[in-house]
């Protein structure tokens, strides 16, 4: 009976192997959990997307009736937040009207990144006449002034919730379109790109099973932080008068209670304050979403 020795090189192996490395979207969730400002983001969005789904439903009045006198203090005549200058209550529409805003933000970013991905994955791929064609479109959207492009459309569409987010989407989509050739010019002239080529794949798999996959951290980033300016877009407009007059937002509350700050601040500034927590909340998710995705800052 003979004795088989172990082959120790077989165990130094063993001991050698690496650990799997871990996936990128974990890797990225790790980072962003490590960043304190970017998970307090997330808490406060979370906290107001909360906010607009239960909140008619726990608070169950209408912005638009009159509940008590005209600029009422918070805690007075019933009103936790106080009231507008019709006597409103504001309470009600910092619930009501969040979901206008994040509603708009969100249908605006899609469309602003539908468009500006689009338009900057044609031009960086092809290249040539596509891509001056298509730049030179892109900069006579730039030059123009936004807000006064996105009132001319709402005024003349008149104003809803669709014709504000689509007249936001736009006016808004260029910045992404360029971040978006820049990245497609750096990408299409790598080895993965140019074997996918040479076994026959085709441009438009290419495009969007190819290169855009590997483009899209940056493009993430562009969305979060698109989202945060198409809320102030809205309130901006609803601050005008521009907004749907059938829905109640926060940039109408603002618009509507201006000429009441001196006398009664929190018409006004409540408002106000959940837009920048808001907008503020986007900005830190989006800059936790930088540096999780950017390997550079990853190493500081």
């Amino acid at each position: 009976m003979s004795l088989i020795a172990p082959d120790l090189n077989d165990a130094d192996k063993a001991v050698d192997m690496p650990a799997p490395a871990a996936s990128p979207a974990r890797d990225a969730w790790r980072m962003f959990r490590r960043n304190g400002s970017a998970v307090a983001g997330l808490v406060i969005l979370a906290a107001f997307l909360l906010m607009t789904l239960i909140g008619p439903k726990l608070y169950p009045v209408d912005p638009f009736d009159i509940v008590s006198a005209p600029l009422s203090p918070p805690g007075e005549e019933g009103a936790l937040l106080g009231t507008d200058y019709l006597g409103r209550d504001i309470t009600a529409g910092i619930v009501n009207g969040g979901k206008v805003s994040l509603a708009v933000g969100l249908i605006a970013a899609a469309l602003t990144m539908t468009i500006g991905v689009t338009v900057g994955a044609l031009a960086g791929f092809y290249g040539g006449m596509v891509d001056r064609v298509l730049m030179r479109l892109t900069e006579v959207f730039q030059v123009m002034p936004p807000l006064l492009l996105a009132m001319a459309i709402v005024t003349i569409f008149s104003p809803t919730l669709w014709s504000v987010a689509v007249s936001i989407g736009i006016v808004s989509w260029t910045s992404s379109a360029r971040l978006t050739r820049a990245e497609f010019l750096r990408i299409k002239g790598l080895e993965y790109v140019k074997a996918a080529r040479s076994i026959g794949a085709r441009n438009r798999r290419l495009i969007w099973r190819v290169v855009l996959p590997n483009a899209l951290p940056p493009l993430i980033v562009s969305a979060t932080l698109t989202t945060g300016v198409a809320i102030l877009f809205e309130s901006g407009l609803s601050f005008l008068g521009l907004g749907d007059p059938n829905l109640m937002s926060w940039g109408r509350m603002m618009g509507g209670n201006r000429p009441y700050m001196l006398d009664a601040w929190w018409a006004a500034t409540i408002p106000g304050v959940a837009i920048f927590l808001t907008v503020l909340s986007i900005s830190l998710i989006g800059d936790g979403l930088n540096e999780a995705f950017n390997p550079r800052l990853r190493e500081r």
